[in-house]
Formats: structure tokens, sequence, C-alpha cells
């Protein structure tokens, strides 16, 4: 059976949450240690797993650990701005197709393929972007507005009738649905349930 979402050409496989090169083409340890600390921090809180279990995690020692971050603050910063800006260079990417229909679908395919696989990052975001230093926490929010409104500018050329502020709305609570895969991916394989959030989303938005 093929896996959701059926891939169109350029999609990324699934577990590669955006376009571009891999941090793990330039670093594999910090990437390592990004995955590590995500599935920490959604499991334990960042403020219950320190630096040191996060280098337990991966295999190191505090000062090997501290060659690539300066901190845990340093850790989750760039665990939520890297992903942010991912999101947002593919959402870029797929909302450029100038068919509404095949735009939303691409964005939908990315971000549920991003959902589903992702759900310790889902988790962390939800819970921890205020331990976030500052600096890096405004561009986070910068970078998910943006990708916001790359949804929202595709929804205006497919419901050129839909009031901004419903459109938006209806973007946000959009997300709400799709982000819900910690909690409501549980009882559906991978297929059924990308298939489910897909069925979903489509449908609300269209129908906003």
């Amino acid at each position: 059976m093929t896996s959701y979402p059926a891939a169109a050409p350029g999609d990324p496989a699934p577990g590669d949450p955006a376009a571009g090169p891999p941090l793990a083409a330039v670093n594999p340890r910090r990437v390592e240690i990004l995955a590590a600390a995500a599935e920490l921090f959604a499991s334990r809180g960042y403020h219950g797993a320190s630096i040191g279990d996060v280098g337990r995690a991966v295999g190191l020692t505090g000062p090997a650990l501290y060659r690539h971050f300066s901190g845990k603050e340093a850790v989750l910063g760039e665990m939520l701005v890297d992903i942010s800006e991912r999101l947002h260079a593919e959402g870029v990417r797929r909302a450029a197709d100038p068919d509404p229909g095949r735009a939303l679908d691409a964005l939908l395919r990315f971000h549920i393929a991003f959902a589903l696989d992702n759900p310790a990052l889902i988790t962390v975001h939800e819970r921890e972007l205020d331990n976030v230093p500052a600096p890096q926490r405004h561009e986070v929010r910068r970078l998910q507005r943006a990708y916001v409104e790359e949804w929202v500018a595709v929804l205006r050329r497919l419901r050129p009738g839909l009031p901004d502020g419903r459109t938006r709305a209806a973007v946000h609570a959009c997300f709400g649905l799709l982000n819900s895969t910690p909690r409501s991916a549980a009882g559906l394989d991978r297929d059924a349930m990308g298939a489910l959030l897909h069925t979903m989303a489509r449908a609300a938005l269209e129908a906003a």
C-alpha cells in the first residue's frame, strides 16, 4: 500500500519536513542532538530534561555536547527556528502553483506529512516556545506568520469572496486540526490518519 501522503513531484520524503538540504548534510551530530532533545522535551518538558540528559541520549558527555551547543536554551532555540524556516520555505514553494486547488493540496500533503512524522516537535512548540530566547522566539513567530500567509493567499485565490478575517481564521483552525497528531493519531495507522486529516482539512477550508 502506498503510504500517505502519496508523493507528488517534488514532495519531501516522509520524515523530511521541508525542502532544501537537511541539517544532517551540514552536521549530522547536531541533527541527532536536536532530534533527541525534541523527544526528551516532549516527554519530560523543557525544565524536566537537562542538557546532560540530552547528551546522554546521543552518547555525548557534557564537554563534548558543548562543542555543538552552548546550552539547553540554544538547543531549543535552534530546534524551533530551524523547523519554522523549513515550513516557511516549503510553504512558499508549494503555494506558488498557479492552480489554487493544486497549491492547497500540495500544502496539505506537506503539512500532514510533517505533523505525522514530527509529533514531538509540535508538542515542544506548543509547550515551550516561551522558553526560547527572545530574539529566536521573535524569529519563530515571524516565520510562522509568514507561513500562515502563504496558506491565506492560496485560500483567497480558491475562495475570492471570503472576507480576509474569515480566511485567516479558517487557516488557523485548519492548523489546529493538522497539528492535533500528538493526541489524535494513535488510533489509526499513518495512511488512514493522513487520509482522514486531508479529507477533513480540505472540506473545512472549502466550506469556510
